[in-house]
């Protein structure tokens, strides 16, 4: 099996860089500020997600949207995004123009220019996001519900990355300034760059680039959350909808956990494609339900949560539909897979993992994820080899310490006003 080398450095500002070397013909440029939303005070929320946009907007020798302009005439493409556990800045450029996304990430890091102009105009940005992202399209609060039905707001995981459109209201500039000051810092960064780049060459950049700027100490280590989940609970509600949907939701793994791809596994024997399980049980079987998914979001340092989805077939009531998932999930759970659905779940799985690895934005990426959750980038190398030498008893372990019936919440989008 193919492994990808990987070198890491850290500078002495505490930067962390990792060079992976491969045949391509450019070089993504992935930078991860371990902070996301769960890093924010209960009172300011929404701060981590403001700054993808706010690092967008100048620095000290690059004017307001300069960055993706400068990126894409060299021919590059850039974007950013953020999770509940970090912040990611990404480039992917020619391999002459790795010098250009260096400098213009560098800069910012060191004098972002978080001026009273540009806080106004993206928090203006923002709002609207909240508006068209969620506020105003079906099933737009889908994910604050569930995530409401098992963190309580004051958990770090019980708020959305958007956060709250009242925060950013109260926000002030000295506020948002605290927060780019605590949280980006070299000793908060890791650096993957991927593709066309030699390790020499790679680290040579970074040192000269980032090396001479400031050291500080890196914010204190985050810790796995012990606060607790909700008991588990039924929803019921009526919106502006196309048609009625059901959920069943679980916390489940964290993302290190060593079960997480066995229960990963199980959801995609349970409802991935057209050969999943509910989809023949209920589908095309008992004709319960027009269409059936799954969706696990993981979290680093509290439990992650796996939802099964149904669209109940025109005239079904939900609640019936989502009986009929619990009745085919208890049978799950007590046989396990048969060898053609593990086989089935074990090829999809290969298949879309080599897919992800093709290229080297995705694969900087999946470096960068295994170096946070796990440690060690080089873990991406081993991550499939181990999801390989799973069992079916194994995917019916995890499923059953996971997916119990009984401690899955329920939640119903019902079509009305």
């Amino acid at each position: 099996m193919h492994a990808y080398p990987v070198e890491t450095h850290q500078l002495g500002n505490g930067l962390r860089v990792a060079v992976a070397p491969s045949d391509s013909p450019g070089v993504a440029v992935n930078l991860w500020y371990e902070v996301g939303s769960t890093d924010e005070a209960p009172h300011r929320t929404g701060f981590a997600h403001l700054f993808e946009h706010l690092m967008f907007q100048g620095s000290a020798n690059v004017g307001s949207g300069e960055h993706m302009a400068l990126i894409e005439s060299a021919g590059g493409q850039v974007n950013a995004t953020t999770s509940s556990d970090r912040t990611n800045y990404f480039e992917t450029v020619p391999p002459g123009a790795l010098e250009l996304a260096l400098w213009l990430e560098a800069d910012r890091l060191q004098s972002l220019e978080i001026t009273e102009a540009n806080f106004e105009a993206q928090r203006a940005v923002v709002k609207e996001e909240k508006r068209e992202r969620y506020d105003n399209r079906p099933y737009g609060d889908l994910l604050e519900l569930v995530v409401g039905q098992h963190f309580p707001t004051s958990h770090p995981y019980g708020h959305l990355t958007i956060g709250s459109m009242e925060h950013l209201d109260a926000a002030r500039l000295d506020d948002v300034a605290e927060f780019f000051d605590t949280w980006y810092r070299p000793s908060n960064a890791r650096l993957v760059l991927a593709g066309a780049v030699t390790v020499d060459d790679g680290l040579a950049l970074a040192e000269r680039h980032f090396g001479s700027l400031p050291a500080k100490p890196a914010p204190p280590p985050r810790r796995v959350v012990d606060q607790p989940t909700l008991s588990p609970s039924a929803l019921e509600i009526s919106r502006d909808v196309p048609y009625d949907v059901g959920y069943l939701s679980w916390p489940t793994a964290h993302a290190a956990d060593e079960q997480l791809p066995a229960l990963e596994l199980a959801l995609s024997i349970l409802a991935d494609g057209h050969a999943a399980r509910l989809h023949r049980e209920i589908v095309r079987g008992s004709g319960l339900a027009q269409e059936t998914s799954a969706l696990h979001l993981t979290h680093r340092r509290a439990p992650s949560l796996a939802l099964l989805v149904a669209r109940p077939q025109d005239g079904i009531d939900p609640r019936r539909t989502l009986d009929a998932i619990h009745a085919a999930l208890a049978r799950f759970l007590d046989e396990g897979p048969s060898e053609e659905e593990f086989s089935r779940a074990l090829a999809q799985h290969e298949r879309a993992w080599l897919w992800d690895l093709a290229t080297a934005e995705s694969r900087a990426d999946m470096f960068n994820e295994a170096w946070l959750v796990h440690g060690d980038p080089g873990e991406l190398n081993a991550a499939l080899a181990h999801v390989l030498t799973l069992t079916p008893d194994d995917v019916r372990e995890a499923a059953a310490r996971w997916l119990a019936p009984a401690h899955s919440s329920t939640l119903i989008y019902r079509q009305g006003a």
